[in-house]
């Protein structure tokens, strides 16, 4: 059974459906919550597999005497496709499989304890300090080229924000386009 704070090995009895992106890699999700607005279906989604995120790790000296590590998220294809065989494989030594999947890397397997020494914490830009921290779990670190990368998964779900269009196609949207907001808020309450 998974420790993390939400339960991804729990045996959901949702309905699934699968997201894809412009590159045509697909992602299976559960449908957490759907709602009716004005003839159209909204539908808050979570990733059926892990999501996990790498992070290269750079040390920054700046004259103080201790170093502080600055982490830089992957997220172009390029960085991700160059460094992937690597990620699989020592991911793999922990029973975790990695996919790389539309919208996020995923991993199928189940996740280790949670260890407070290996909670990496993210603080948010000062641009919007109305976001909280985010929390991720350290699952396995490697060297690539003489860098050090770091596998993560996050302590939060991931949730995906999507309707159907005029045509019954499924798409993302964002809560900012339209004011979708108060749709978003409705399903992320919804009991």
């Amino acid at each position: 059974m998974s420790s993390s704070q939400f339960d991804r090995d729990e045996q959901h009895d949702e309905e699934t459906l699968t997201i894809v992106d412009d590159s045509g890699r697909s992602l299976p999700c559960y449908i957490e919550q759907s709602i009716e607005v004005d003839g159209m279906t909204y539908l808050l989604l979570m990733p059926v597999d892990i999501p996990v995120v790498i992070m290269s790790l750079d040390n920054e000296e700046d004259g103080d005497d201790d170093d502080e590590l600055e982490a830089t998220m992957l997220e172009d294809d390029e960085s991700i496709a160059e460094i992937f065989d690597n990620a699989k494989a020592v991911l793999a030594e922990q029973n975790l499989y990695l996919h790389h999947t539309a919208y996020s890397l995923t991993a199928t397997g189940e996740l280790p304890p949670i260890e407070e020494d290996q909670i990496l914490t993210l603080e948010a830009d000062e641009e919007d300090s109305e976001s909280e921290p985010e929390e991720l779990q350290l699952l396995c670190s490697f060297y690539h080229a003489d860098q050090k990368y770091c596998i993560y998964t996050p302590l939060t779900p991931l949730l995906f924000f999507a309707r159907y269009d005029s045509e019954n196609r499924l798409e993302l949207v964002s809560p900012e386009q339209e004011n979708l907001l108060p749709i978003l808020e409705e399903l992320l309450f919804e009991e």
